[in-house]
Protein backbone atom coordinates (compact mmCIF):
# COMPACT_ATOMS: atom_id res chain seq x y z
CA UNK A 1 0.00 0.00 0.00
CA UNK A 2 3.01 2.27 0.35
CA UNK A 3 3.45 4.99 2.95
CA UNK A 4 0.42 7.01 3.99
CA UNK A 5 0.12 10.34 5.74
CA UNK A 6 -1.56 10.25 9.15
CA UNK A 7 -4.66 11.99 7.78
CA UNK A 8 -5.43 9.19 5.35
CA UNK A 9 -3.79 6.25 7.13
CA UNK A 10 -6.42 3.58 7.84
CA UNK A 11 -6.91 2.64 11.49
CA UNK A 12 -8.27 -0.82 12.35
CA UNK A 13 -9.53 -1.65 15.82
CA UNK A 14 -9.02 -5.39 16.32
CA UNK A 15 -10.91 -7.09 19.15
CA UNK A 16 -10.61 -10.84 19.79
CA UNK A 17 -12.86 -12.95 21.95
CA UNK A 18 -11.00 -13.05 25.29
CA UNK A 19 -9.58 -16.58 25.18
CA UNK A 20 -6.16 -17.90 24.12
CA UNK A 21 -7.32 -19.63 20.95
CA UNK A 22 -8.95 -16.42 19.68
CA UNK A 23 -6.29 -13.87 20.68
CA UNK A 24 -3.50 -15.64 18.75
CA UNK A 25 -5.06 -15.67 15.28
CA UNK A 26 -6.45 -12.13 15.71
CA UNK A 27 -2.96 -10.88 16.57
CA UNK A 28 -1.60 -12.54 13.41
CA UNK A 29 -4.28 -10.83 11.32
CA UNK A 30 -3.58 -7.49 13.03
CA UNK A 31 0.13 -7.83 12.20
CA UNK A 32 -0.71 -8.49 8.54
CA UNK A 33 -2.90 -5.37 8.43
CA UNK A 34 -0.14 -3.30 10.06
CA UNK A 35 2.35 -4.65 7.53
CA UNK A 36 0.01 -3.46 4.78
CA UNK A 37 -0.23 0.08 6.08
CA UNK A 38 -2.80 0.13 8.89
CA UNK A 39 -2.53 1.75 12.29
CA UNK A 40 -3.67 -0.93 14.75
CA UNK A 41 -5.43 -0.70 18.10
CA UNK A 42 -5.62 -4.18 19.62
CA UNK A 43 -8.26 -4.52 22.33
CA UNK A 44 -7.85 -7.10 25.09
CA UNK A 45 -9.94 -7.49 28.20
CA UNK A 46 -8.35 -6.15 31.38
CA UNK A 47 -8.09 -9.70 32.75
CA UNK A 48 -6.23 -11.09 29.74
CA UNK A 49 -4.03 -7.99 29.40
CA UNK A 50 -2.77 -8.61 32.93
CA UNK A 51 -2.07 -12.23 32.03
CA UNK A 52 -0.15 -11.16 28.90
CA UNK A 53 1.96 -8.73 30.91
CA UNK A 54 2.66 -11.48 33.44
CA UNK A 55 3.63 -14.09 30.84
CA UNK A 56 5.60 -11.88 28.45
CA UNK A 57 6.66 -8.76 30.38
CA UNK A 58 5.54 -5.11 29.91
CA UNK A 59 8.15 -4.40 27.24
CA UNK A 60 6.59 -7.01 24.93
CA UNK A 61 3.55 -4.81 24.28
CA UNK A 62 5.28 -1.46 23.84
CA UNK A 63 7.16 -1.95 20.59
CA UNK A 64 5.48 0.33 18.06
CA UNK A 65 3.56 3.61 18.27
CA UNK A 66 1.42 2.50 15.32
CA UNK A 67 0.46 -0.81 17.00
CA UNK A 68 -1.08 -0.03 20.37
CA UNK A 69 -2.89 -2.10 23.00
CA UNK A 70 -6.02 -0.95 24.81
CA UNK A 71 -8.31 -2.70 27.27
CA UNK A 72 -11.98 -2.93 28.17
CA UNK A 73 -13.56 -4.79 31.11
CA UNK A 74 -15.15 -8.19 30.44
CA UNK A 75 -17.93 -7.63 32.99
CA UNK A 76 -16.99 -10.61 35.17
CA UNK A 77 -15.99 -10.26 38.84
CA UNK A 78 -12.31 -9.22 39.25
CA UNK A 79 -9.87 -12.05 39.98
CA UNK A 80 -6.11 -12.62 40.07
CA UNK A 81 -6.45 -16.17 38.70
CA UNK A 82 -4.25 -17.23 35.79
CA UNK A 83 -6.66 -19.58 34.06
CA UNK A 84 -9.08 -19.61 31.13
CA UNK A 85 -12.39 -18.16 32.27
CA UNK A 86 -15.63 -20.13 32.17
CA UNK A 87 -16.72 -19.94 28.51
CA UNK A 88 -20.54 -19.68 28.91
CA UNK A 89 -20.14 -17.03 31.64
CA UNK A 90 -17.70 -15.10 29.46
CA UNK A 91 -20.00 -15.30 26.42
CA UNK A 92 -22.95 -14.00 28.45
CA UNK A 93 -20.91 -11.21 30.01
CA UNK A 94 -19.26 -9.92 26.83
CA UNK A 95 -22.63 -9.89 25.06
CA UNK A 96 -24.33 -7.90 27.82
CA UNK A 97 -21.61 -5.56 29.06
CA UNK A 98 -18.88 -4.91 26.48
CA UNK A 99 -20.62 -2.69 23.92
CA UNK A 100 -20.62 0.46 26.07
CA UNK A 101 -16.90 0.40 26.98
CA UNK A 102 -16.01 -0.59 23.41
CA UNK A 103 -18.03 2.31 22.00
CA UNK A 104 -16.38 4.65 24.53
CA UNK A 105 -12.96 3.42 23.45
CA UNK A 106 -13.61 4.22 19.77
CA UNK A 107 -14.89 7.66 20.73
CA UNK A 108 -11.74 8.22 22.78
CA UNK A 109 -9.49 7.06 19.91
CA UNK A 110 -11.28 9.42 17.52
CA UNK A 111 -10.85 12.36 19.89
CA UNK A 112 -7.38 11.66 21.23
CA UNK A 113 -5.08 14.61 21.59
CA UNK A 114 -2.17 12.56 20.26
CA UNK A 115 -1.13 13.44 16.75
CA UNK A 116 0.09 9.86 16.24
CA UNK A 117 -3.35 8.23 16.20
CA UNK A 118 -5.52 8.62 13.09
CA UNK A 119 -9.33 8.33 13.35
CA UNK A 120 -10.73 4.79 13.44
CA UNK A 121 -11.73 3.71 9.92
CA UNK A 122 -12.77 0.06 10.43
CA UNK A 123 -13.34 -2.69 12.98
CA UNK A 124 -12.02 -6.26 12.82
CA UNK A 125 -13.95 -8.22 15.42
CA UNK A 126 -14.05 -11.81 16.56
CA UNK A 127 -17.10 -13.56 15.17
CA UNK A 128 -18.57 -14.17 18.62
CA UNK A 129 -18.16 -10.53 19.67
CA UNK A 130 -20.87 -9.32 17.30
CA UNK A 131 -22.00 -6.56 19.66
CA UNK A 132 -19.23 -4.62 17.89
CA UNK A 133 -21.49 -4.38 14.83
CA UNK A 134 -23.62 -1.85 16.72
CA UNK A 135 -20.56 0.32 17.28
CA UNK A 136 -19.54 0.06 13.61
CA UNK A 137 -23.02 1.17 12.57
CA UNK A 138 -23.00 4.07 15.03
CA UNK A 139 -19.63 5.36 13.78
CA UNK A 140 -20.43 4.70 10.12
CA UNK A 141 -17.42 2.45 9.50
CA UNK A 142 -17.10 -1.02 7.93
CA UNK A 143 -16.64 -4.14 10.04
CA UNK A 144 -15.46 -7.64 9.24
CA UNK A 145 -16.10 -10.55 11.56
CA UNK A 146 -13.18 -12.95 11.95
CA UNK A 147 -14.48 -16.39 12.91
CA UNK A 148 -11.49 -18.25 14.32
CA UNK A 149 -13.17 -21.62 13.71
CA UNK A 150 -12.69 -23.87 10.72
CA UNK A 151 -15.10 -23.24 7.85
CA UNK A 152 -16.70 -26.64 8.56
CA UNK A 153 -17.16 -25.71 12.22
CA UNK A 154 -18.73 -22.38 11.28
CA UNK A 155 -21.05 -24.04 8.75
CA UNK A 156 -22.24 -26.48 11.41
CA UNK A 157 -22.85 -23.62 13.86
CA UNK A 158 -24.79 -21.78 11.15
CA UNK A 159 -27.28 -24.69 11.08
CA UNK A 160 -27.94 -24.75 14.83
CA UNK A 161 -31.36 -23.13 14.39
CA UNK A 162 -32.29 -25.85 11.87
CA UNK A 163 -31.14 -28.55 14.29
CA UNK A 164 -33.41 -27.10 16.97
CA UNK A 165 -36.37 -26.68 14.63
CA UNK A 166 -35.98 -30.23 13.29
CA UNK A 167 -35.81 -31.43 16.94
CA UNK A 168 -32.35 -33.03 16.81
CA UNK A 169 -31.57 -30.98 19.90
CA UNK A 170 -32.17 -30.70 22.81
CA UNK A 171 -31.82 -34.44 23.38
CA UNK A 172 -34.88 -36.30 24.66
CA UNK A 173 -32.95 -37.62 27.68
CA UNK A 174 -29.46 -38.59 28.87
CA UNK A 175 -29.68 -42.02 27.19
CA UNK A 176 -29.24 -40.31 23.81
CA UNK A 177 -25.60 -39.74 24.71
CA UNK A 178 -24.89 -43.49 24.82
CA UNK A 179 -27.59 -45.34 22.85
CA UNK A 180 -26.31 -44.57 19.35
CA UNK A 181 -28.54 -41.54 18.76
CA UNK A 182 -25.48 -39.33 18.21
CA UNK A 183 -24.59 -41.52 15.20
CA UNK A 184 -27.64 -40.12 13.38
CA UNK A 185 -26.56 -38.86 9.95
CA UNK A 186 -27.46 -35.24 9.20
CA UNK A 187 -27.96 -35.47 5.44
CA UNK A 188 -29.42 -32.04 4.69
CA UNK A 189 -26.51 -29.63 5.33
CA UNK A 190 -25.00 -28.62 1.96
CA UNK A 191 -21.25 -29.20 1.84
CA UNK A 192 -21.21 -31.63 4.80
CA UNK A 193 -21.96 -35.04 3.31
CA UNK A 194 -22.09 -37.89 5.81
CA UNK A 195 -21.85 -35.66 8.88
CA UNK A 196 -23.31 -37.21 12.06
CA UNK A 197 -24.88 -35.51 15.03
CA UNK A 198 -21.78 -36.43 17.07
CA UNK A 199 -19.67 -34.45 14.56
CA UNK A 200 -21.73 -31.28 15.06
CA UNK A 201 -20.19 -28.82 17.57
CA UNK A 202 -20.83 -30.30 20.99
CA UNK A 203 -23.19 -27.73 22.50
CA UNK A 204 -26.08 -29.68 20.90
CA UNK A 205 -25.41 -32.53 23.35
CA UNK A 206 -27.79 -31.19 25.96
CA UNK A 207 -31.20 -32.09 27.37
CA UNK A 208 -31.79 -28.48 28.46
CA UNK A 209 -34.35 -26.72 26.21
CA UNK A 210 -32.92 -23.38 27.38
CA UNK A 211 -29.24 -24.25 26.89
CA UNK A 212 -27.46 -20.88 26.82
CA UNK A 213 -24.68 -21.85 24.39
CA UNK A 214 -27.17 -22.99 21.75
CA UNK A 215 -29.02 -19.69 21.97
CA UNK A 216 -25.72 -17.80 21.94
CA UNK A 217 -24.43 -19.61 18.82
CA UNK A 218 -27.72 -19.07 16.96
CA UNK A 219 -27.67 -15.36 17.80
CA UNK A 220 -24.02 -14.89 16.80
CA UNK A 221 -24.22 -16.79 13.50
CA UNK A 222 -27.38 -14.91 12.51
CA UNK A 223 -25.83 -11.57 13.43
CA UNK A 224 -22.89 -12.47 11.20
CA UNK A 225 -25.10 -11.65 8.22
CA UNK A 226 -24.96 -7.98 9.22
CA UNK A 227 -21.19 -7.75 8.86
CA UNK A 228 -19.60 -6.30 5.74
CA UNK A 229 -17.58 -9.51 5.36
CA UNK A 230 -16.52 -12.72 7.10
CA UNK A 231 -12.91 -13.91 7.20
CA UNK A 232 -11.80 -17.44 8.09
CA UNK A 233 -8.37 -18.85 8.91
CA UNK A 234 -8.48 -21.59 6.28
CA UNK A 235 -7.63 -22.03 2.61
CA UNK A 236 -9.80 -22.80 -0.36
CA UNK A 237 -8.27 -26.14 -1.35
CA UNK A 238 -8.81 -27.56 2.14
CA UNK A 239 -12.46 -26.57 2.64
CA UNK A 240 -13.68 -25.72 -0.85
CA UNK A 241 -17.10 -27.42 -0.61
CA UNK A 242 -17.83 -25.93 2.79
CA UNK A 243 -16.79 -22.44 1.70
CA UNK A 244 -19.01 -22.78 -1.36
CA UNK A 245 -21.95 -23.73 0.90
CA UNK A 246 -21.32 -20.74 3.18
CA UNK A 247 -21.29 -18.29 0.26
CA UNK A 248 -25.07 -17.93 -0.31
CA UNK A 249 -25.77 -17.63 3.44
CA UNK A 250 -23.50 -14.71 4.29
CA UNK A 251 -21.83 -11.48 3.22
CA UNK A 252 -18.60 -12.02 1.25
CA UNK A 253 -16.51 -14.80 2.83
CA UNK A 254 -12.72 -14.59 2.51
CA UNK A 255 -10.47 -17.56 3.32
CA UNK A 256 -7.15 -16.10 4.47
CA UNK A 257 -5.24 -18.99 6.02
CA UNK A 258 -3.13 -20.49 7.29
CA UNK A 259 -2.34 -17.19 9.01
CA UNK A 260 0.76 -18.71 10.61
CA UNK A 261 2.19 -19.11 7.09
CA UNK A 262 0.79 -15.87 5.69
CA UNK A 263 2.41 -13.79 8.44
CA UNK A 264 5.82 -14.88 7.13
CA UNK A 265 5.55 -11.86 4.81
CA UNK A 266 5.85 -9.58 7.87
CA UNK A 267 9.48 -8.53 8.15
CA UNK A 268 9.31 -6.10 11.10
CA UNK A 269 11.17 -7.88 13.91
CA UNK A 270 9.70 -5.62 16.60
CA UNK A 271 6.19 -6.36 15.37
CA UNK A 272 6.83 -10.10 15.17
CA UNK A 273 8.19 -10.11 18.73
CA UNK A 274 4.75 -9.13 20.05
CA UNK A 275 3.27 -12.39 21.30
CA UNK A 276 -0.13 -13.63 22.43
CA UNK A 277 0.51 -16.52 24.80
CA UNK A 278 -1.21 -16.09 28.15
CA UNK A 279 1.09 -18.66 29.77
CA UNK A 280 4.87 -18.34 29.88
CA UNK A 281 6.42 -20.41 27.10
CA UNK A 282 9.19 -22.86 27.98
CA UNK A 283 11.72 -22.53 25.18
CA UNK A 284 13.91 -25.23 26.73
CA UNK A 285 11.74 -27.74 24.90
CA UNK A 286 13.08 -26.51 21.53
CA UNK A 287 16.67 -27.21 22.63
CA UNK A 288 15.52 -30.66 23.76
CA UNK A 289 13.89 -31.29 20.37
CA UNK A 290 17.14 -30.24 18.66
CA UNK A 291 18.77 -33.32 20.19
CA UNK A 292 16.23 -35.77 18.73
CA UNK A 293 16.13 -37.66 15.45
CA UNK A 294 13.80 -36.49 12.64
CA UNK A 295 10.17 -37.66 12.96
CA UNK A 296 10.90 -39.35 16.29
CA UNK A 297 8.89 -37.29 18.82
CA UNK A 298 5.17 -37.33 19.62
CA UNK A 299 3.94 -33.86 20.58
CA UNK A 300 1.04 -33.87 23.08
CA UNK A 301 -0.97 -30.73 23.79
CA UNK A 302 -4.70 -30.43 24.55
CA UNK A 303 -4.86 -26.67 24.12
CA UNK A 304 -5.90 -23.86 26.42
CA UNK A 305 -9.43 -24.92 27.43
CA UNK A 306 -9.62 -28.73 27.55
CA UNK A 307 -9.96 -30.20 31.03
CA UNK A 308 -9.82 -33.88 31.94
CA UNK A 309 -10.17 -36.09 34.99
CA UNK A 310 -7.20 -37.42 36.97
CA UNK A 311 -8.05 -40.89 35.63
CA UNK A 312 -7.90 -39.68 32.02
CA UNK A 313 -4.56 -37.96 32.66
CA UNK A 314 -3.14 -41.20 34.05
CA UNK A 315 -4.49 -43.25 31.12
CA UNK A 316 -2.84 -40.84 28.67
CA UNK A 317 0.39 -41.02 30.69
CA UNK A 318 0.64 -44.81 30.71
CA UNK A 319 -0.44 -45.04 27.07
CA UNK A 320 2.48 -42.79 26.15
CA UNK A 321 4.86 -44.65 28.46
CA UNK A 322 3.87 -48.08 27.12
CA UNK A 323 4.26 -46.94 23.49
CA UNK A 324 8.00 -46.57 24.19
CA UNK A 325 8.05 -43.47 21.97
CA UNK A 326 9.79 -40.19 22.76
CA UNK A 327 7.32 -37.42 23.61
CA UNK A 328 6.95 -33.72 24.44
CA UNK A 329 3.86 -33.25 26.61
CA UNK A 330 2.38 -29.85 27.50
CA UNK A 331 0.42 -30.04 30.77
CA UNK A 332 -1.24 -26.76 31.80
CA UNK A 333 -1.56 -26.20 35.56
CA UNK A 334 -5.37 -26.22 35.16
CA UNK A 335 -5.57 -29.24 32.82
CA UNK A 336 -7.25 -31.48 35.41
CA UNK A 337 -10.72 -30.33 36.45
CA UNK A 338 -10.76 -29.01 40.01
CA UNK A 339 -7.36 -30.44 40.87
CA UNK A 340 -3.65 -30.17 40.21
CA UNK A 341 -2.33 -32.22 37.30
CA UNK A 342 -0.14 -34.76 39.13
CA UNK A 343 1.49 -37.63 37.27
CA UNK A 344 2.46 -40.89 39.01
CA UNK A 345 6.10 -40.96 40.15
CA UNK A 346 6.45 -44.36 38.44
CA UNK A 347 5.55 -42.70 35.12
CA UNK A 348 8.18 -39.99 35.63
CA UNK A 349 10.82 -42.63 36.38
CA UNK A 350 9.77 -44.82 33.45
CA UNK A 351 9.94 -41.99 30.88
CA UNK A 352 12.70 -39.72 32.23
CA UNK A 353 15.04 -40.49 29.32
CA UNK A 354 12.47 -40.01 26.55
CA UNK A 355 9.89 -37.53 27.82
CA UNK A 356 9.83 -33.75 28.23
CA UNK A 357 7.05 -32.17 30.30
CA UNK A 358 6.24 -28.45 29.91
CA UNK A 359 3.48 -26.21 31.22
CA UNK A 360 3.29 -24.31 27.90
CA UNK A 361 5.37 -24.06 24.74
CA UNK A 362 5.84 -22.08 21.49
CA UNK A 363 3.60 -24.44 19.52
CA UNK A 364 4.23 -23.12 16.01
CA UNK A 365 7.98 -23.68 16.47
CA UNK A 366 7.32 -27.14 17.85
CA UNK A 367 5.08 -28.23 14.97
CA UNK A 368 7.63 -27.10 12.36
CA UNK A 369 10.53 -28.79 14.16
CA UNK A 370 11.96 -31.70 12.11
CA UNK A 371 11.97 -34.05 15.12
CA UNK A 372 8.17 -33.96 15.48
CA UNK A 373 6.57 -37.02 13.88
CA UNK A 374 3.02 -36.82 15.22
CA UNK A 375 0.63 -34.68 17.27
CA UNK A 376 -1.79 -35.91 19.95
CA UNK A 377 -4.29 -33.03 19.96
CA UNK A 378 -7.71 -31.82 21.10
CA UNK A 379 -8.45 -30.81 17.48
CA UNK A 380 -8.79 -27.10 18.19
CA UNK A 381 -8.70 -25.21 14.90
CA UNK A 382 -5.43 -23.36 15.56
CA UNK A 383 -3.73 -26.65 16.43
CA UNK A 384 -5.23 -28.38 13.40
CA UNK A 385 -4.26 -25.72 10.84
CA UNK A 386 -0.78 -25.37 12.38
CA UNK A 387 -0.33 -29.14 12.24
CA UNK A 388 -1.31 -29.14 8.57
CA UNK A 389 1.13 -26.26 7.95
CA UNK A 390 3.90 -28.26 9.63
CA UNK A 391 3.08 -31.49 7.77
CA UNK A 392 2.35 -33.35 11.01
CA UNK A 393 -0.31 -36.13 11.22
CA UNK A 394 -2.59 -36.26 14.26
CA UNK A 395 -4.29 -38.39 16.88
CA UNK A 396 -7.48 -36.53 17.79
CA UNK A 397 -9.23 -36.35 21.17
CA UNK A 398 -11.81 -33.55 20.74
CA UNK A 399 -13.10 -31.94 23.93
CA UNK A 400 -15.87 -29.48 23.06
CA UNK A 401 -17.33 -26.92 20.64
CA UNK A 402 -16.33 -27.46 16.99
CA UNK A 403 -13.37 -29.67 17.91
CA UNK A 404 -15.62 -32.65 17.13
CA UNK A 405 -16.21 -31.25 13.63
CA UNK A 406 -12.50 -30.63 13.07
CA UNK A 407 -11.77 -34.18 14.22
CA UNK A 408 -14.27 -35.63 11.74
CA UNK A 409 -12.77 -33.67 8.85
CA UNK A 410 -9.18 -34.47 9.86
CA UNK A 411 -9.87 -38.20 10.11
CA UNK A 412 -12.44 -38.78 7.37
CA UNK A 413 -12.28 -35.97 4.80
CA UNK A 414 -8.59 -35.03 4.84
CA UNK A 415 -7.03 -38.37 5.84
CA UNK A 416 -4.57 -36.88 8.33
CA UNK A 417 -5.90 -38.03 11.70
CA UNK A 418 -7.07 -40.95 13.86
CA UNK A 419 -9.70 -40.47 16.56
CA UNK A 420 -9.40 -41.62 20.18
CA UNK A 421 -12.49 -42.91 21.96
CA UNK A 422 -13.73 -40.26 24.41
CA UNK A 423 -13.45 -42.87 27.19
CA UNK A 424 -9.65 -42.90 27.25
CA UNK A 425 -7.89 -46.26 27.75
CA UNK A 426 -4.11 -46.65 27.94
CA UNK A 427 -4.04 -49.63 25.55
CA UNK A 428 -5.78 -47.60 22.84
CA UNK A 429 -3.37 -44.68 23.33
CA UNK A 430 -0.39 -47.03 23.14
CA UNK A 431 -1.64 -48.67 19.94
CA UNK A 432 -2.58 -45.39 18.23
CA UNK A 433 0.75 -43.75 19.08
CA UNK A 434 2.62 -46.73 17.65
CA UNK A 435 0.43 -46.72 14.54
CA UNK A 436 0.94 -42.96 14.13
CA UNK A 437 4.72 -43.17 14.40
CA UNK A 438 5.54 -46.46 12.66
CA UNK A 439 2.41 -48.11 11.22
CA UNK A 440 1.01 -48.34 7.70
CA UNK A 441 -1.83 -45.93 8.54
CA UNK A 442 0.69 -43.50 10.04
CA UNK A 443 2.75 -43.53 6.84
CA UNK A 444 -0.39 -42.91 4.75
CA UNK A 445 -1.35 -39.97 6.96
CA UNK A 446 2.18 -38.56 6.79
CA UNK A 447 2.05 -38.65 2.99
CA UNK A 448 -1.40 -37.06 2.88
CA UNK A 449 -0.57 -34.25 5.32
CA UNK A 450 2.56 -33.45 3.26
CA UNK A 451 0.23 -32.90 0.28
CA UNK A 452 -2.01 -30.58 2.31
CA UNK A 453 1.06 -28.73 3.60
CA UNK A 454 2.13 -28.04 0.02
CA UNK A 455 -1.35 -26.72 -0.83
CA UNK A 456 -1.29 -24.51 2.28
CA UNK A 457 2.06 -23.08 1.17
CA UNK A 458 0.68 -22.51 -2.33
CA UNK A 459 -2.34 -20.64 -0.89
CA UNK A 460 -0.08 -18.26 1.06
CA UNK A 461 2.51 -17.64 -1.66
CA UNK A 462 3.16 -13.94 -2.12
CA UNK A 463 1.04 -12.37 -4.88
CA UNK A 464 -0.20 -15.63 -6.45
CA UNK A 465 -1.70 -17.58 -3.54
CA UNK A 466 -5.48 -17.62 -3.04
CA UNK A 467 -5.27 -16.62 0.63
CA UNK A 468 -2.70 -13.91 -0.08
CA UNK A 469 -4.98 -12.47 -2.77
CA UNK A 470 -8.00 -12.70 -0.47
CA UNK A 471 -6.27 -10.51 2.12
CA UNK A 472 -5.74 -7.89 -0.61
CA UNK A 473 -9.38 -8.23 -1.62
CA UNK A 474 -10.97 -7.78 1.79
CA UNK A 475 -8.68 -4.84 2.55
CA UNK A 476 -9.51 -3.05 -0.70
CA UNK A 477 -13.13 -4.15 -1.10
CA UNK A 478 -14.21 -3.82 2.54
CA UNK A 479 -11.82 -2.10 4.95
CA UNK A 480 -10.82 0.73 2.62
CA UNK A 481 -14.29 1.10 1.14
CA UNK A 482 -15.84 4.47 1.99
CA UNK A 483 -18.85 4.46 4.32
CA UNK A 484 -21.28 7.14 5.51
Amino acid sequence: MGSLSLDNKPHAVCIPYPAQGHIGPMLKLAKLLHHRGFHITFVNTEYNHKRLLKSRGPESLNGLSSFQFKTIPDGLPPTDSDVTQDIPSLCASTTKTCLAPFRDLIFELNHTSSSNVPPVTCIVSDGVMSFTLDAAKEFGIPEILFWTTSACGFLAYAHYRDLVEKEYTPLKDESCLTNGYLDTVIDWIPGMQGIRLKDIPSFVRTTNPNEFMIKFVIAETERARKANAIVLNTFDALEHEVLAALGPMLPPVYSIGPLNLLQNEVTDHVLMSIGSNLWKEEYECIKWLDSKEPDSVVYVNFGSITVMTSRQLIEFAWGLANSKRTFLWVIRPDLVAGDTAILPSEFITETKDRGFLASWCPQEQVLTHPSIGGFLTHSGWNSTIESISGGVPMICWPFFAEQQTNCRYSCVEWGIGMEINSDVKRDEIENLVRELMEGVKGKEMKKKVAEWKKLAEDATTCATGSSYQNVDKFINEILLSPRD
